[in-house]
C-alpha cells in the first residue's frame, strides 16, 4: 500500500517558497507515495513543473463583497473540506506558512502533521513577541505535530520567543541541482560586457530585500569611477519604486531591472557575483543556487550566514555603508570560492530528514 501524503500552499507564483516546494515534489518516490496538493490558488508559472503524479485541487476561498455572506459561504466550504479530508492522509504537510486555510486543511488530514516555517517570523514582526504570538496562533503552530525550519537561527530565534511548539526539526530545502546546471545553458536576452557583474534575484519588496540599499551603494561605487553592471531578476510591489530610483540617481546603465524570469538560471552564468541586501531571509534559496552555479555570495548577515562566510562569499551589516565596502572590496579584490558545493550529498541529507518527517 503506498502512503497517502498531503501538502498545502497558497499558488505556484515565482518565490523561494514555491520552488522548495516544486524541488520536494520532484524527488519523492511515487511508487511510495500518492501525493495531493492542494492551492488557495491553482495559478502560477509553477504550475506546469509539478510532477505528473501529483493531484493538484484548488481550495479557492470566496472573495464575496457582502462581509456576512462571505464569512458563511468561506466558513461553509471548510467545514465541508476538512470532513471530506478527515484523517484520510498518512502525512499532511502546510508547507507555506501564512497559508490560514492550508494549515486548517493539514491538520484536518492526518495526526502526521507538519508546519513548514521559511522565514524569521520574529525578525519580521520587528522582534515584537505580541506580534509573533499572534502570528504563529493563527496558523495553528502549537497544534502541529512537527515544526520544521529551514534554518537553525530561524528555529532558534522563533523558539526563544514562542513557547509551546511540539517538535522542532531543522531541515533545509532541496535544490535540483541538475535541472538547475541544464537550464542554465540556455540563452538570455542580456549581453554582458568586459565590466563585473552582479545579479539579484527575488521578490521586490523593499520590507524585506531593501534593494535600495544596492542602488544607493552602486550610486556611491559609480561616483568613485567604479565600472560595474546589476541584474535585478525579479519583480513585486516595488518594482516601479526601484526603477525610479534608478533613473533619479541615473543608473540605468548600470542596473538593468529584467523582470520575473520562469528561468534565471543563464544569467546566473553571465554574473560575476551574486549580491543580496535583504533585513531578513529563512535559508534563502539563492544561496543554494549559488553555490551551484560556483558564483561568490555577497550578502547581508541573513539565517546561517556563519557556515557560508569565506568559504562561499562574504557577509555583511544590515545598512547601506556595509553593502556598499562589500561591493568595493570584491570590486577591488574579487572573491575565490574554498569549496565545491556538493549538491547530491546535501540533497541526500535532507532527503533522510525527509522520510523520517513523513514516517513520523
Amino acid at each position: 500500500m503506498k502512503k497517502k501524503l498531503l501538502f498545502t500552499a497558497y499558488s505556484m507564483n515565482v518565490g523561494g517558497i514555491e520552488k522548495a516546494l516544486i524541488n520536494l515534489l520532484k524527488v519523492l518516490d511515487y511508487k511510495e507515495y500518492d501525493v495531493t496538493l492542494i492551492l488557495e490558488k491553482k495559478e502560477g508559472i509553477f504550475l506546469d513543473q509539478i510532477p505528473k503524479e501529483v493531484e493538484v485541487l484548488e481550495y479557492k476561498i470566496s472573495d464575496c463583497k457582502f462581509v456576512p455572506l462571505r464569512k458563511i459561504l468561506n466558513r461553509t466550504k471548510l467545514i465541508s473540506w476538512k470532513n471530506k479530508l478527515n484523517k484520510k492522509y498518512d502525512f499532511s504537510c502546510s508547507f507555506c506558512t501564512y497559508s490560514i486555510p492550508g494549515a486548517h486543511l493539514a491538520l484536518a488530514a492526518s495526526d502526521n502533521n507538519a508546519l513548514w516555517m521559511h522565514g524569521n517570523y520574529y525578525v519580521l514582526y520587528d522582534k515584537d513577541e505580541s506580534k509573533l504570538k499572534d502570528y504563529l496562533d493563527g496558523v495553528f503552530a502549537k497544534q502541529f505535530k512537527n515544526v520544521v525550519f529551514v534554518s537553525e537561527e530561524n528555529r532558534r530565534d522563533i523558539c526563544k520567543h514562542y513557547e509551546g511548539l511540539k517538535n522542532t526539526i531543522v531541515c533545509n530545502n532541496f535544490i535540483d541541482g541538475n535541472s538547475i546546471l541544464e537550464n542554465a545553458k540556455e540563452e538570455c536576452d542580456y549581453k554582458r560586457g568586459k565590466d563585473p557583474v552582479f545579479i539579484n534575484v527575488g521578490r521586490h519588496d523593499e520590507f524585506q530585500k531593501r534593494l535600495s540599499r544596492i542602488i544607493d551603494a552602486s550610486k556611491r561605487l559609480i561616483d568613485e569611477g567604479y565600472k560595474f553592471e546589476i541584474m535585478f531578476i525579479g519583480d513585486g510591489p516595488d518594482s516601479m519604486m526601484y526603477d525610479e530610483m534608478i533613473k533619479v540617481n541615473k543608473l540605468d546603465k548600470v542596473i538593468y531591472n529584467l523582470g520575473r524570469q520562469k528561468n534565471p538560471y543563464p544569467y546566473y552564468n553571465l554574473a560575476d557575483a551574486v549580491i543580496l541586501s535583504s533585513e531578513y531571509e529563512g535559508f534563502p534559496v539563492v544561496f543554494l543556487e549559488s553555490m551551484i552555479m560556483n558564483k561568490p555570495i555577497l550578502s547581508t548577515k541573513v539565517s546561517d550566514w556563519e557556515d557560508l562566510d569565506n568559504k562561499y562569499g562574504k557577509f555583511c551589516e544590515f545598512d547601506t555603508d556595509s553593502v556598499y565596502e562589500m561591493m568595493k572590496d570584491y570590486l577591488d579584490n574579487g572573491f575565490k570560492i574554498k569549496d565545491k558545493f556538493d549538491y547530491n550529498k546535501y540533497n541526500k541529507d535532507i532527503e533522510e530528514k525527509i522520510i523520517k518527517i513523513i514516517n513520523g
